[in-house]
């Protein structure tokens, strides 16, 4: 692959909320690569990772794909497992304190992280390190020193923390601190490119290339990778919000979860959660706007590549076939209970009144979770208008035959 098809999969799935901010890092990035092949050696790339729980979702592997993007065109990877960063706790995608983790906590999530990481990362080609082994040692001289290439106004601009501060919420002098050990740690590393999510554009782009450029380096080009949306397709993954995908469950959970998902959100997975090429992806995109592919198909090949990546093709296909003798060769019940549908009725209404669920919190919890399907789609909107007829389901056994009142 050439150092142009290279770069529009490098970049692909990227987001700057600036145009030509992107495409200035496109072209540093063309640059760097040629300067690397010029001089024979591999670009040194990472990405940091703070280990606040032990279990990884698939919004995590975003960022971990890309580093197998750049593992698979010969580059050293680096996986950063912040204990030192994990201290302050990360501010970017707060609008409140981040509550601050133990030396204890960090280590002991810190073992199963890297171990999940591997699902996605080349193991043989993975360098990690632990940033405490700087950061620790860094004396109070050198923090004012690295302290004084930034401004208060720049930290208080931030949109979480100027919303904070126009709350009169507190913002904590030792949440500025975070920003500036990320990037001490991109200059201790020498890292030529840093990979990171949108919610980190300020800590790279900003402080990071800033210090390293005030510390005699080169600036390290930032690969801002989009956000994924959880199974609702609309606010980004988490588990506390139950719309996430987990990556430790089994083959036929994550299969089905993907088909879940909303219809607008499959050109997000596409870019971001699949081995695809940039002309496969948009051959899959197009396929679906000229209606030459049936959004369902087009799903199922997106949750068979996904699946396909964490548990491999036998149980992919497995999950494939399970998930089609369920829904598509109607293996359901053969007896249900049928509930009449009156007009104007809520997609919540219905769960509520067929006694599907037992109140209107289950049922809204239920269609966060992407457990709540008719026909095998998933409903999305616990107000919009329910749609049809068909059979309705709730969770793995509750089915309710949805028929014209």
């Amino acid at each position: 692959m050439d150092t142009k098809a290279q770069v529009d999969l490098l970049m692909q799935g990227t987001e700057y909320g600036d145009e030509v901010l992107k495409q200035a890092m496109a072209d540093e990035l063309h640059q760097r690569l040629k300067e690397a092949a010029e001089e024979g050696r591999p670009l040194r790339v990472y990405c940091g990772y703070d280990p606040t729980s032990t279990d990884l979702h698939l919004g995590h592997t975003i960022t971990m794909r890309k580093l197998r993007q750049f593992q698979d065109f010969g580059h050293h990877v680096i996986f950063l497992i912040g204990n030192y960063t994990s201290l302050v706790g990360d501010p970017s995608d707060k609008d409140k304190l981040r509550p601050r983790l133990t030396e204890a906590q960090v280590l002991a999530n810190a073992e199963t992280y890297a171990e999940q990481a591997f699902r996605v990362l080349d193991k043989e080609k993975t360098e990690v390190l632990y940033n405490a082994d700087w950061l620790s040692k860094i004396t109070f001289a050198e923090l004012i020193h690295l302290a004084s290439n930034f401004t208060v106004q720049q930290f208080i601009n931030r949109d979480n923390f100027k919303k904070r501060w126009d709350k009169g919420d507190p913002v904590y002098l030792h949440e500025t601190f975070y920003a500036i050990m990320q990037a001490y740690d991109a200059f201790t590393m020498k890292a030529d490119v840093q990979v990171g999510g949108s919610d980190q554009l300020f800590n790279i782009i900003t402080a990071g290339r800033k210090l390293m450029a005030a510390l005699g380096s080169k600036p390290n080009i930032g690969v801002i990778c989009g956000i994924l949306p959880g199974t609702d397709g609309e606010i980004r993954m988490s588990k506390s919000l139950g719309n996430h995908i987990p990556i430790n469950s089994d083959a036929k959970d994550m299969f089905g979860k993907v088909m879940s998902i909303p219809d607008k959100a499959m050109a997000d997975y596409a870019r971001l959660a699949t081995r695809w090429l940039p002309d496969e992806v948009e051959k899959f995109l197009g396929g679906v706007a000229d209606g030459s592919t049936h959004p369902r198909d087009a799903k199922m090949a997106l949750a068979q590549e996904i699946t396909e990546i964490f548990y491999g093709a036998a149980e992919a296909e497995e999950a494939r076939q399970s998930f089609v003798s369920v829904f598509q060769k109607g293996d359901v019940p053969g007896e249900m209970d049928e509930f009449s549908l009156e007009g104007g009725k809520s997609v919540l209404d219905v769960l509520v009144d067929s006694g599907l669920v037992p109140s209107r919190g289950e049922g809204r919890r239920m269609i966060n979770q992407g457990g709540v399907r008719l026909d095998g789609e998933a409903l999305a909107d616990p107000l919009a208008e329910f749609p049809r007829e068909g059979v309705l389901q709730v969770g793995k056994r509750r089915f309710i035959r949805i028929v014209k009142g």
